[in-house]
């Protein structure tokens, strides 16, 4: 079973979007594609969550193909993995909307999220420390990682980072004071890992409201 080791001041995977509907939480049905290669892959679940267990989704994408998937436990700082031993999996948690996943792949497999819109956008608790979050489904408006970061808080949140499969490492946009050096571009959908400095919640309703007034201008 091929294990992996994160460094410290990591983030999450860049991810294929074949389609993906941005509107209120309705009865639109759409799909999020996340294409992985063999190696580790980073990928969320941006619509109404079709499995219950990490082992469900294993078990969809492959038996013999995907082994491991994790997701990173903000208060343990480390990421808890769901291991197929051979049929059972060891260590296999819940699933739902909005949740950041790692997963091994010893192949090139493609991972849909598909479905209906879910009711609620997903919110995270974001801790001191490193922390997994997607961009959600209506905020188009992050088109960069700097403005992620300048929203959360800027002197609080200064490392945002997403993984690059292709590579098997992890991009980094990092505030100098002011100047976002390797910023990159993000879409919906996309997992993320960002360094904060505080706890908050986010989004949060100031950061709905402030996405609302950008798109009304």
């Amino acid at each position: 079973m091929k294990k992996f080791i994160l460094p410290l001041m990591l983030l999450l995977l860049a991810a294929g979007f074949l389609f993906a509907v941005e509107s209120d939480p309705s009865a639109v049905v759409g799909y999020v594609k996340y294409g992985m290669v063999a190696g580790n892959n980073m990928a969320a679940i941006p619509m109404e969550c079709p499995w219950g267990w990490a082992s469900e989704l294993g078990i969809e994408l492959g038996e013999g193909v995907v082994d491991q998937i994790s997701m990173w436990d903000p208060a343990t700082q480390s990421f808890a993995t769901a291991a197929d031993l051979g049929g059972f999996w060891d260590g296999d948690f819940e699933l739902n909307s909005g949740k950041v996943l790692m997963i091994y792949s010893y192949g090139s497999v493609s991972m849909y999220s598909i479905g209906n819109l879910p009711s609620t956008n997903a919110a995270y608790g974001i801790v001191s420390g490193n922390n997994t979050v997607m961009v959600p489904l209506n905020r188009s408006d992050l088109a960069w990682a700097s403005d992620l970061g300048i929203e959360m808080g800027e002197g609080i949140v200064d490392q945002i980072s997403m993984w690059d499969a292709t590579s098997q490492s992890f991009a980094t946009a990092a505030d100098l004071g002011g100047f976002w050096d390797g910023d990159f571009d993000m879409s919906i959908g996309l997992p993320l890992m960002v360094y904060s400095y505080g706890s908050m919640t986010w989004p949060n309703r100031a950061a709905s409201l402030n996405a609302k007034s950008s798109k009304s201008k």
